[in-house]
């Protein structure tokens, strides 16, 4: 059963290919790869819709690094996904530094339905119709609609002893404003070099102290990356390049 409830702190990274290269065996040593990976090319692929108001009132707040934020998004683990597939329709905060994620497991139709006009499933679970009730009264407050389509490549690993420590590694981000459509194909323009590998490092508390310490002898440091949050700076400057008066209604 998928989980619906996470919890975690969550430390993101900017890597380049070279630097995955020499990490990834060092690591291997305390962790193993996810098994959603695939073998022959040991990664997996995410398909996303992230929504947010028409002036990008949710966006824009959480660029500000407040204390508290939320955003809604819809996520596939395939492309393009069809009426009766699996997807993911989650709430995810963040709270000082703790992030904490809530999510029910619905078919592709289920999900329009609910987001269309909040039609529920026929028949939920105790805690799914919980964090549906959740979902429906944050549809409520926040007139949302899908804004962004963000896809990427991952690589996942886990901990051996620990399972709550998780490792991966995203690349060829795409991100389009169009055709805001989890049944439609992969497409979109890169969010970052092909060069370039976004690290997270999530974990059920304080990062291991030999994983600290890898970090630092590659010098490897934490920094403040939200793919949202970047595909919305991207878009702002690409559009006041093409019109400088829209700055001010952005």
């Amino acid at each position: 059963m998928a989980k619906m409830v996470f919890q975690r702190f969550e430390k993101k990274f900017l890597l380049g290919e070279n630097q995955v290269a020499q990490l990834l065996p060092a690591i291997s040593e305390f962790l193993e790869l996810d098994p959603y990976c695939k073998k022959e090319k040991r990664e997996y692929s995410i398909y996303n819709l992230y929504f947010d108001t028409d002036s990008s009132s949710v966006i824009r707040h959480s660029v500000d690094h407040p204390y508290y934020k939320e955003k809604l998004r819809l996520r596939s683990y395939r492309s393009p996904a069809g009426p009766e597939d699996r997807v993911f329709l989650e709430i995810k905060k963040k709270i000082g530094g703790v992030v904490a994620k809530r999510r029910v497991v619905l078919t592709h139709r289920e999900a329009q339905a609910f987001l269309q006009d909040r039609t529920w499933p026929d028949s939920v679970s105790p805690i799914t119709a919980q964090i549906l009730d959740e979902l429906d009264f944050y549809l409520q407050v926040h007139d949302v609609q899908p804004t962004a389509y963000i896809s990427y490549d991952r690589t996942a690993l886990f901990g051996k002893t620990d399972s709550s420590l998780r490792v991966t590694f995203d690349r060829n981000i795409l991100t389009r404003r169009t055709d805001l459509r989890l049944d439609s194909p992969r497409y979109g323009t890169p969010l970052l070099s092909p060069q370039q590998r976004l690290m997270e490092i999530k974990c059920s508390g304080a990062i291991p102290i030999w994983l600290t310490r890898l970090l630092a002898e590659q010098g490897i440091y934490k920094t403040s990356f939200s793919k949202y949050g970047r595909e919305y700076l991207a878009y702002v400057a690409q559009t006041q390049l093409k019109n400088p008066v829209a700055q001010k209604a952005i």
